[in-house]
Order: structure tokens, then C-alpha cells, then sequence
């Protein structure tokens, strides 16, 4: 188990590793210069040299990366002078010191937005809460709504019932997200909001120039329901197969003939049975979430990873988006991990593999 645990754990750093990579040389190929979106279009040549200075932006591509990768890593190399204040800076503890370089070790250190010079960090911490709770609310939505929809497409499998709830899922599937977003805001938060009173853009908080900042539950709902359209689609899907397969095996059978109702068969015998594949797929889908939610936040304006990604690159405020997709890549990676480890565990032939 050790040693499965230790290849899932290294497999996850190299992923890591190879996202961070890409995004970083992918911003080195893309037109744009930071330190011009810093200082604005009427800066100065003098201005423009000294920023890119501090920045490293005059230095080659293969030097900000390494760059960047020292910044980033939990154990750094830096020379004396400057080892000694990085350590004050960011709370670093000197492992080994020399004449010509110094040993620290540190919490990786994301950097600073090119546009408002506040740590990564702080960016991300207060968008983070926003997307964990958007993307927890629709997959609950999701989860509950898409076991129950497909319990009763294989109760009445073959009916119109069926039919229905098998054709809104495909539905489901096939509308892109953005669209679906697009849709939902300007039909249920503009066009018919003296109907539902549902806004049609706003965050979760909303600050009140007197109260302060207080929650706003209603700009979660619209979207919520379309950031979980798709997962709902998928375990409607799957719970209705999974049901149908349950339902032709013997031990079923032995359960009507000994009088039980169909709700005891269904509660006490069915979904624990059929459930598996269908928490696989939640689990799986929470983490696409966190990735997936860019275009509705966007849309909706809600406060977020995705939000926060999309202006960054607007400014092409390299160190935000190098967060965020860090972030978001770190998340999809533990919950994977996590799925692994709960499947080797309950399946002993994973390890195996």
C-alpha cells in the first residue's frame, strides 16, 4: 500500500510539474508584455527597462522558469545577501549557508499580480471560498437530483417517464457551458425576474456601504443549476444503468419473495449496490468543477478562481494566472489521489497496477 500510495503521490507531482510548465512557456509564445499592462500604454522607455528589471522580464525564457521553479519550490537557492532577506520576507527558515549561496526552506512563493502588486496569494485566498462553495452547491445539486431522476427512469423504464428524463439528460449533456450560462442569466435573471427574483449576475457577498459585507444566497442559484447541468446529466445516466443492473440480479428477486416492499428493496438492497460508479462520477465531476466554472463565473459575475483567471489574462498578469491554474491543477490532482487510495482500499487488486 506504501509504495501505491508513493507512485500515486509521484504521478501527481509530475503532473503538477507539467502543468506548470506548459501554462508558463505558453505565456512566453503569447503577445503581451507585462510590464507594458503594468505601467499602462503612455509609460515611458526608462519607466518600461526598470519595471521589466524587477520584474525578470528582461531576462531569457529559460532563466525565469528556473526562476520561477526556485520561487516556487518549498526548498530554494539564493545567493547570501539576498537568501537572508527572502527568509524575512517569507517567513523561510536557513537550512545551509555559504559564502556564495544559501539554503531555505520556505512556503512556495506564488509571487506578485503585475496589476495591483498584492501577493498571488492573497488573490487566491479570497477567491477560492467563492469557487469551493459554487462548485459544492452544484454538485450536491447534481448528486441528489441526478440518483433520485435516474431511480425513477429505472422504476419506469420503457414509459414516458423514461423517455422524458432520458432526453432532457442528453439535453443536458450536449449544451456547452458557456451557452447554458449565457441562457439561463438572461432568461431567469432579466427576462423573467419578476417572476423567479433571482438577480442575474452578483457574488456571494455583497458589500453594503453602512452594514458592511453580507451574503446574497439568491446569486448562487442560477449559477449553481447551470455549473451542474452536465454532472446532473451524467449520473442520470449512470445511476439509471446501474439501477437496471441491480435490479435483474438474484439476490433482488429473493428480496420481493420474502414480502419486503419496494422501498425497503430499493433503500436497503438497490443503491448501496448501485452506488459506486455513481460516487466515482461525483468525485470525478467535483473536480472538473473547480476547472470548469471559469465561463460561469464570467457570466455571472461571481467572485472566483475562474473569474480572477479570465481577468488576469485580459492583463496578461502572468503570476495570477499561474496561481490559479496551480491551484485549480493541485485540487484535481489530491481528489484523484484521494479516488485511488479509496478504491485501492476497497479493492485490493488496484494495487496491482
Amino acid at each position: 500500500m506504501a509504495r501505491f500510495i508513493l507512485s500515486r503521490l509521484f504521478n501527481g507531482l509530475a503532473v503538477l510539474l507539467g502543468v506548470v510548465s506548459l501554462v508558463f512557456y505558453l505565456f512566453q509564445v503569447l503577445p503581451g508584455d507585462g510590464a507594458q499592462m503594468t505601467l499602462g500604454q503612455r509609460s515611458d522607455l526608462a519607466s518600461l527597462q526598470s519595471v521589466r528589471r524587477e520584474l525578470g522580464l528582461d531576462l531569457p525564457p529559460w532563466q525565469r522558469y528556473l526562476r520561477y521553479m526556485n520561487d516556487l519550490s518549498p526548498i530554494s537557492i539564493h545567493p547570501p545577501k539576498v537568501g537572508q532577506a527572502y527568509a524575512l520576507e517569507h517567513d523561510g527558515i536557513i537550512l545551509f549557508r555559504s559564502q556564495n549561496n544559501t539554503l531555505l526552506l520556505k512556503y512556495p512563493n506564488l509571487r506578485r499580480s503585475y496589476q495591483t502588486r498584492q501577493p498571488v496569494t492573497e488573490v487566491l485566498s479570497s477567491a477560492l471560498p467563492g469557487t469551493l462553495l459554487l462548485s459544492l452547491s452544484a454538485m450536491l445539486m447534481a448528486g441528489l437530483l441526478g440518483v433520485l431522476l435516474g431511480c425513477l427512469a429505472a422504476k419506469f423504464v420503457g414509459t414516458s417517464i423514461d423517455q422524458g428524463i432520458q432526453t432532457v439528460s442528453v439535453l443536458g449533456i450536449s449544451v456547452p457551458s458557456f451557452f447554458a450560462a449565457i441562457l439561463i442569466s438572461f432568461l431567469f435573471g432579466h427576462l423573467w425576474r419578476s417572476w423567479t427574483g433571482l438577480p442575474m449576475t452578483g457574488s456571494w457577498l455583497l458589500t453594503d456601504p453602512f452594514d458592511g459585507p453580507r451574503p446574497a444566497p439568491a446569486h448562487l442559484i442560477l449559477p449553481a443549476i447551470t455549473l451542474g447541468i452536465r454532472p446532473l446529466a451524467i449520473i442520470v445516466q449512470l445511476t439509471r444503468s446501474a439501477v437496471l443492473d441491480i435490479l435483474e440480479r438474484d439476490f433482488i428477486r429473493t428480496a420481493r419473495a420474502k414480502g419486503l416492499r419496494e422501498r425497503e428493496v430499493y433503500l436497503r438492497h438497490v443503491l448501496p449496490n448501485a452506488m459506486p460508479p455513481v460516487v466515482t462520477a461525483i468525485s470525478g465531476w467535483l473536480a472538473s468543477l473547480l476547472a470548469g466554472s471559469v465561463f460561469v463565473e464570467y457570466v455571472f459575475g461571481w467572485h472566483g478562481l475562474g473569474k480572477v483567471t479570465v481577468d488576469a489574462l485580459m492583463n496578461f498578469d502572468m503570476p495570477v494566472v499561474m496561481g490559479c491554474v496551480l491551484l485549480v491543477a493541485f485540487f484535481f490532482v489530491l481528489i484523484n489521489i484521494l479516488v485511488d487510495l479509496i478504491h485501492a482500499w476497497l479493492d485490493p487488486r488496484i494495487r496491482l497496477h
